[in-house]
């Protein structure tokens, strides 16, 4: 089977299994849109540009208005501007920390031998990134999208963006799912203080369990698995045929994931950029929580924290509104006060949610003179070669 190394700045050795990705480069780049010329974009009407902003006011509204006076607590929210400034502050520098995190942990998967892409352009299409999964599509796609573009457009080959992508996703939500099984059976089983009930920390330890299974079922389907099922398809009818191209999307994530594995295995130091992203996010919700009055215990927040972010998976732009609905009530089954779980969510998503868009919008514009760049110098050094080429070609003709 083959393989193809890449070795990275650390000195350290990572095998990824590309044999079948090769064939899988077509399908991947459907999927994650990593080889579109153009940089991807939401095409939106001015019908749907005026829904948005509306849904955003109303959404807005709702959180700071209505819920409060139909929970009986219509002075609540007017409590933000009292919180101690000093944990505001520290909210917004572990933000900060967390954004750098995310870089980390973006350059030890993607940028091993590649040298077109430094700090600063990792910068920019990290943050571009996070825009775009903030502001234009729902579970991170935007941000998949616009990252597997800029890799590409930096000359990285469309089988190892997919690769890499499945790869770096897996690391991110292995922490996701390591979190909701530790805990979860942490406070189920009260080793750790917070209690709860079987709802909110069993189930979610459960399904994080099935979620592993399936990954490591997955990373164990044979490297050349495609490659079988073509065979076997171009022998049989149809369905058959059907079969075999349904198996690419298993196959490429059985890539990632091994791939993942290998990273982990090397103990490769910029994967701790990972527990960066995710602990600094939740410091933030715990800073917050500080800024209006004494918290709950860090597991408590922790776990309500991981529950509320599957709002991430509504169908709403960054989730906005079933990520605070979904921690305020995993708070409120937790016994937290409502008023502080309430004021400590909406400022830690006024923190987490809102800061990254400037510093995006002009990281994503950055990145399109940065892409625009890499083409100029794709062609100018396309022009040389024609004209390094041209004297032999001529002398061969005389």
């Amino acid at each position: 089977m083959a393989r193809v190394d890449h070795r990275g700045g650390s000195g350290g050795k990572i095998e990824e299994d590309t044999s079948q990705v090769g064939r899988l480069a077509e399908a991947g780049s459907r999927t994650l849109n990593a080889v579109e010329d153009e940089m991807p974009r939401v095409l939106l009407t001015r019908r749907q540009i005026i829904g948005f902003a509306l849904f955003i006011l109303s959404a807005i509204a709702f959180l700071y208005f209505v819920l409060p006076k139909l929970a009986g607590v219509g002075a609540t929210v007017h409590r933000i501007e009292r919180g101690d400034t000093w944990w505001i502050a520290v909210g917004v520098l572990l933000e900060v920390l967390s954004f750098g995190g995310y870089v980390v942990v973006f350059r030890a998967v993607f940028i091993r031998g590649h040298g077109r892409i430094g700090w600063r352009e990792s910068y920019q299409i990290t943050m571009a990134g996070l825009l775009a999964t903030r502001l234009f599509a729902t579970a991170g796609a935007g941000g998949v999208a616009l990252t597997a573009w800029a890799l590409r457009r930096s000359g990285m080959e469309p089988r190892i963006v997919a690769c890499r992508m499945v790869a770096f996703l897996v690391i991110l939500y292995a922490i996701y799912a390591a979190s909701l099984l530790i805990d979860g059976i942490g406070l189920g089983t009260d080793l750790f203080p917070g209690g709860g009930s079987f709802a909110i920390t069993i189930v979610p330890a459960i399904a994080a369990a099935v979620i592993a299974a399936v990954a490591g079922a997955m990373a164990l389907l044979p490297g050349d698995i495609e490659r079988r099922l073509e065979r076997w398809a171009s022998r049989s009818g149809r369905l058959a045929h059907w079969i075999a191209r349904a198996a690419a999307a298993p196959a490429l994530a059985a890539t990632g994931i091994r791939t993942a594995v290998g990273l982990i295995r090397e103990r490769n130091p910029g994967l701790l950029g990972a527990v960066a992203w995710w602990g600094f996010d939740i410091s933030v919700l715990w800073a917050t929580f500080h800024a209006f009055g004494t918290p709950p215990p860090f597991t408590v927040i922790w776990m309500a924290y991981f529950v509320g972010t599957l709002g991430n998976l509504l169908p709403l732009p960054g989730g906005l509104g079933g990520v605070e609905g979904g921690m305020i009530g995993a708070f409120a089954a937790f016994g937290v006060n409502f008023n502080l779980a309430l004021l400590a969510v909406l400022s830690y998503r006024a923190i987490s949610f809102w800061l990254p868009t400037l510093p995006g919008a002009v990281a994503y514009l950055q990145l399109r003179r940065t892409v625009a760049r890499w083409r100029e110098e794709g062609s100018t050094h396309e022009g040389a070669a024609r004209g390094a080429s041209e004297p032999a070609s001529a002398l061969q003709g005389s």
